[in-house]
């Protein structure tokens, strides 16, 4: 079991910190009229959670990211997706919903939006690779398929979690406001993100 728990341990130090991607589930779970209308943005969340951890593991993310025109062309897109999602998110209002009796974005914006901030997102794609993908070395055959099954574990359990929280806070909220302010705080966060990766296209010039 010992594979099992180390992958849990790195899994949760990875995921549990305040980041544009668990911002946008959380704020999915608070604006929707309920748990479910939110579960495009913790599928699509897992799943892209799913495929980082196993390109880091099997080293196909290592291989991609050495080349430099590549990880350029993935800074630039980035940087285009967060802006965009900033500008959506600061001007979100619960008055104003695509999806009826809520404030969140339709399933199909929330997928875009949800792999965007995941694929899209250079702390998540290094973080997999530099402590994962690293640490995965240590086993093999039968460990490392059980530490890999432990982090994708502990990866959409969070999620889910998350999303909860949300709807939680939502219906707490019944003036919006808060809401409001998520969306807001959640918007900060998305452009902060998207300033790291212009610094990162201009650092690598």
């Amino acid at each position: 079991m010992e594979p099992f728990i180390h992958g849990m341990i790195l899994a949760f130090g990875l995921i549990l910190p305040l980041g544009v991607q668990n911002l946008f589930v959380f704020t999915q779970g608070a604006l929707q009229s309920t748990l479910w209308q939110a579960l495009p943005a913790v599928l699509t969340a897992g799943a892209c959670d799913t495929l980082l951890i196993l390109a880091a593991v099997l080293g196909v993310s290592l291989v991609i990211l050495s080349f430099a025109w590549l990880k350029l062309i993935l800074l630039g897109t980035g940087i285009v997706f967060l802006a965009y999602m900033g500008w959506v998110s600061w001007n979100s209002k619960p008055d104003s919903s695509p999806v009826p009796g809520g404030s969140g974005m339709p399933p199909a914006k929330q997928i875009v939006f949800a792999a965007s901030v995941s694929l899209l997102n250079p702390h998540a794609i290094l973080d997999t690779i530099g402590v994962i993908g690293t640490s995965s070395l240590n086993y093999a055959d039968n460990d490392k398929v059980l530490f890999t099954v432990a982090c994708i574990a502990v990866s959409w359990l969070w999620f889910f979690a998350l999303a909860l929280a949300g709807r939680i806070i939502g219906n707490l909220d019944s003036t919006g406001k808060m809401l409001s302010r998520i969306g807001k705080i959640s918007a900060v966060f998305i452009w902060g993100a998207a300033l790291y990766l212009g610094y990162g296209i201009v650092s690598e010039m």
